[in-house]
C-alpha cells in the first residue's frame, strides 16, 4: 500500500502523523511511504531522517494526497484539504466529527473511508489512540491554567502552590477520566487543593485511592458544580462522551458566580466543549474573556509540545497503521473489532451512531 504523511496545516500544529521510526516499520513491510517536505520539522524530525528509512519526500501536500492510498495524519482535515481527499482514500486521523458539520459533510461528499483515532475502542471501553493525547492535554491544562492565572494576563494573580503562610490555589476538575486524572496529578504536584468531580463512582473511588489527601472527590451535579465554582481559581473541563458532543456542564449564567480572573480550560473543545461559552481558540490567540472570566479553549493543545506528542501518538497508532496497510481497511477491521470501532464514515455513509445523532441524521449499519 502507498501511505501519505502530509504536513499539518492547522494553526500552530507542529505534530506529524508518523515518526521516522514508524515509517521504517512500514517500508520494512514493503509499503511505499510519501512524506511531505518539512512535515516533521516542527516535531524535530527532518526530511533526511525520513529518506534514510526509505520514504520519498514530496514537495507539496497535493502531491502527497495524489500519490497515497492511505493518509496518516494528526488533526482533522481543514477546508483547504477537503478537495484533496478522494473516494480511493483511507484517512486515519483525529476527526471529532460531532463538533463540525462542515467537516462531516465534506468527508461524506468525498466518499473516502474515515477512521477516527478517537473512537478506536478496546473491549473494556478504553480509547487507546486518544489516551496519550488526553494524557498530554490533561497535564498541559494545569501548565497553561497556572500561567493564565497570572495577573498580567487578567488572571486572579494566584500561585497554584501557594507559599508558606499563604493557602494554595484551588483547582476544580470536571471529569475523572484520563484528562481529569492527569490534570489532578499535575495540580497536586504543584501543591494546589484539587477537587475532582464525576458521575462515575468507580472512577471517583480510583482517584480517591491513588491521589494524595489534598485531592478530594465529589459526585458531580449541577448543584455541586454551582457551589464549587464560587471559590475555585482554575476550572478544567475534561469530560468525554465517546464520539459525541460534550455535555455543557458550565453554563453562561454560571460565570457571574465565579470570581474575576477565574480561569477556565476546556480540554473538551474538540468535541464541542463542556462549557456553554467555549469557542475554539488557537495557540496564536489562545484566550478570551467573558464576564471577567478567562477562557483557554485551544483545540490542539498537544501541538504545543510536538516532540513529546508525536512520539506518544506514533507509539499507539503504528500497530493499527500496519494492520490497515498489510490487510486493507476491510480485512483489518473485520479481524480487529477495536479498529472497527474507528470507522466513522465509509463511502459517503455515516456508520458511527453518535455522529449521526449529533446532527439528527440517519446512520448506515455496516
Amino acid at each position: 500500500m502507498t501511505i501519505g504523511v502530509p504536513k499539518e496545516i492547522k494553526n500552530n500544529e507542529n505534530r506529524v502523523g508518523m515518526t521516522p521510526s514508524g515509517v521504517f516499520e512500514l517500508t520494512k513491510n514493503n509499503h511505499t511511504v510519501f512524506v511531505q517536505k518539512d512535515a516533521g520539522f516542527g516535531s524535530g524530525f527532518f526530511d533526511e531522517d525520513y529518506k534514510r528509512v526509505g520514504a520519498t519526500v514530496l514537495d507539496t501536500i497535493e502531491a502527497v494526497y495524489a500519490a497515497a492510498d492511505m493518509i496518516v495524519k494528526v488533526k482533522e482535515p481543514i477546508a483547504e484539504e477537503y478537495a484533496f481527499i478522494k473516494s480511493n482514500h483511507v484517512v486515519f486521523t483525529y476527526f471529532h466529527f460531532a463538533s463540525s458539520e462542515p467537516l462531516t459533510k465534506a468527508m461524506i461528499k468525498s466518499k473516502s473511508v474515515c477512521i477516527a483515532y478517537e473512537t478506536v475502542e478496546d473491549a473494556d471501553g478504553s480509547l487507546p489512540l486518544l489516551t496519550p493525547m488526553s494524557e498530554v492535554a490533561g497535564r498541559m491544562a494545569i501548565q497553561q491554567g497556572a500561567k493564565y492565572l497570572e495577573k498580567p494576563i487578567k488572571g486572579r494573580g494566584v500561585l497554584l502552590g501557594g507559599v508558606p503562610g499563604v493557602p494554595p490555589g484551588k483547582v476544580l476538575v470536571l471529569g475523572a477520566g484520563v484528562v481529569g486524572i492527569q490534570a489532578a496529578k499535575m495540580a497536586a504536584g504543584l501543591g494546589a487543593h484539587v477537587t475532582v468531580m464525576d458521575i462515575n463512582m468507580k472512577q471517583l473511588r480510583y482517584v480517591n485511592d491513588v491521589m494524595p489527601p489534598h485531592v478530594v472527590t465529589e459526585f458531580s451535579s449541577e448543584y455541586t458544580i454551582r457551589k464549587r465554582i464560587k471559590d475555585h481559581d482554575l476550572i478544567i473541563g475534561g469530560v468525554l462522551v465517546k464520539g459525541a458532543k460534550a455535555p455543557k456542564l458550565i453554563t453562561r449564567d454560571m460565570l457571574k458566580d465565579m470570581r474575576p480572573g477565574t480561569v477556565l480550560v476546556d480540554v473538551a473543545v474538540d468535541q464541542g466543549g463542556c462549557m456553554e461559552t467555549t469557542k475554539a481558540t488557537t495557540h496564536e490567540d489562545p484566550t478570551f474573556i467573558i464576564d471577567d472570566v478567562v477562557h483557554y479553549c485551544v483545540g490542539n493543545m498537544p501541538g504545543a509540545v510536538p516532540y513529546t506528542s508525536t512520539l506518544a501518538l506514533t507509539n499507539v497508532t503504528l500497530p493499527y497503521v500496519l494492520r490497515l496497510a498489510n490487510d486493507g481497511w476491510e480485512n483489518a477491521c473485520n479481524k480487529d473489532k477495536t479498529l472497527a470501532k474507528g470507522l466513522n464514515i465509509v463511502n459517503g455513509k455515516i456508520v458511527y451512531q453518535e455522529i449521526a445523532e449529533a446532527f439528527n441524521w440517519s446512520v448506515e449499519i455496516l
